[in-house]
């Protein structure tokens, strides 16, 4: 018999009660969550406890994960890498942050933008041929 205290109390559940519970869940006509609320059951374990005891083992849920043997040795590399790239771009927001806060300290200086664009004269701006039948060159 399955002994649980509450509150000083000294709760015990009959071998037919617990039979009950697990064969209501076995036919699926309630879930383990729905008999603990359901019935009053307190421990969070309770129910799984007697599953185990009563050899229903399938009504647990388990994951089966099946796997090739360089398989973990890839997983860890792809989480070292996912790292190594993590730290990279932390150090490039902080870079780029110091090269912002280093760039407006220099126009509090200098008393102008560094950011703006310097004009372009036309001089400047590139030139594409065209031939005769007014089609651009190559």
């Amino acid at each position: 018999m399955t002994t649980r205290f509450i509150q000083g109390e000294n709760l015990q559940y009959s071998h037919a009660f617990k039979q009950k519970v697990v064969g209501e869940i076995e036919s699926g006509k309630i879930t383990r969550n729905a008999a603990k609320e359901l019935y009053g059951i307190k421990g969070s374990s309770t129910i799984n406890y007697w599953i185990k005891k009563m050899g229903k083992n399938h009504l647990l849920n388990k994951v089966v994960r099946i796997e090739l043997k360089d398989e973990p040795s890839k997983l860890k590399e792809l989480k070292q890498h996912t790292r190594e790239l993590e730290k990279a771009l932390a150090d490039a927001h902080l870079k780029l942050l110091a090269y912002e806060t280093y760039i407006e300290v220099a126009e509090a200086e200098l008393g102008r933008s560094l950011k703006k664009k310097p004009e372009l004269r036309p001089s400047d701006l590139p030139t594409k041929k065209v031939n005769q039948k007014g089609r651009k060159q190559k």
